[in-house]
């Protein structure tokens, strides 16, 4: 069993569902977001590309954990708290993380969050506190892989919803994905859904320069770019359009962690994810 995912380009429409289902599941705290969209090109996170005619391109980039088959991130930690589980979903022991960041800085795509400090509970209606996420902690063999109360101090990201997947139920972001453009299932089963809808279609994955072999999958848009050279330049693989938006972040809670992470999707360097991973709580 290999688990993947395909991301249907031509079906994203940039509503970010599934960055909020994301945040709502795992409990993530304020400033942190394992998923985000972004509009390759824009000058900020949050913001639209205009096209020739003045009107905002419709072209978005969703970017999380890639769950690479080579991850650096793994490679680089010291403690083994960053590991591959037997269905190739790369995961973090929250015990055995130090908090050291070296993942952050290898890491090509920018995606991994950091937490400096305990979160803040968010106030509910009628005075009490509002409760959100998987509400019990998940174990993989032993390993705390979630907790609906995140420890301080520890990297985070996309597990591809591993309290769910191993009870068979597929990701939030896939079942929450009002255009379905997001595709989850075993890339080693021929007739898995994941199998069947990438057979015979062009796809590209992000930052392949770096030999990372990512698990996640993306299919082109159509829409409005005709030319490929023009598309992958669209997307950052080949020029600095993804990385151009991701580097700028965004404020508090809509972009960018506390860190200052801007997720450098498709970056050809690593100045994105050094950026993200070296910044100082204040996101400097």
């Amino acid at each position: 069993m290999r688990y993947g995912m395909a991301v249907d380009l031509d079906r994203c429409i940039g509503c970010r569902t599934c960055a909020v289902i994301c945040k709502d599941h795992h409990a993530q705290p304020e400033g942190i977001w394992w998923n985000r969209v972004f509009a390759p090109g824009a000058p900020e996170y949050g913001t639209s590309v205009l096209g020739d005619d003045g009107q905002p391109r419709m072209e978005f980039l969703p970017v999380s954990c890639q769950h690479c088959e080579d991850a650096p991130c793994q490679s680089v930690c010291p403690t083994g708290a960053t590991y591959t589980d037997e269905a190739g979903t790369v995961l973090v022991d929250y015990e055995r993380c130090i908090g050291c960041r070296y993942c952050m800085t290898a890491c090509p795509y920018g995606v991994r969050q950091f937490n400096w400090g305990e979160a803040e509970p968010l106030p509910g209606t009628g005075g009490t506190t509002y409760s959100y996420g998987y509400p019990a902690e998940y174990r993989q063999d032993g390993r705390l892989v979630y907790a609906p109360k995140r420890p301080e101090g520890v990297v985070e990201k996309c597990t591809f919803c591993v309290q769910y997947t191993s009870q068979g139920v597929e990701p939030a972001c896939c079942a929450g994905c009002p255009g379905n453009a997001r595709i989850f299932g075993d890339l080693d089963d021929p007739d898995s859904e994941i199998s069947r809808y990438l057979e015979g279609r062009e796809t590209f994955v992000l930052g392949e320069e770096h030999g990372t072999h990512p698990k996640v999958y993306y299919l082109k848009s159509t829409r409005g770019v005709e030319d490929a050279g023009e598309l992958l330049a669209f997307y950052g693989l080949s020029a600095a359009g993804a990385a151009a938006s991701s580097e700028s972040g965004g404020s508090d809670d809509t972009g960018a962690n506390e860190s200052g992470s801007g997720a450098g999707a498709g970056a050809s360097g690593d100045g994105a994810a050094a950026q993200g991973a070296t910044g100082g709580k204040d996101g400097e």
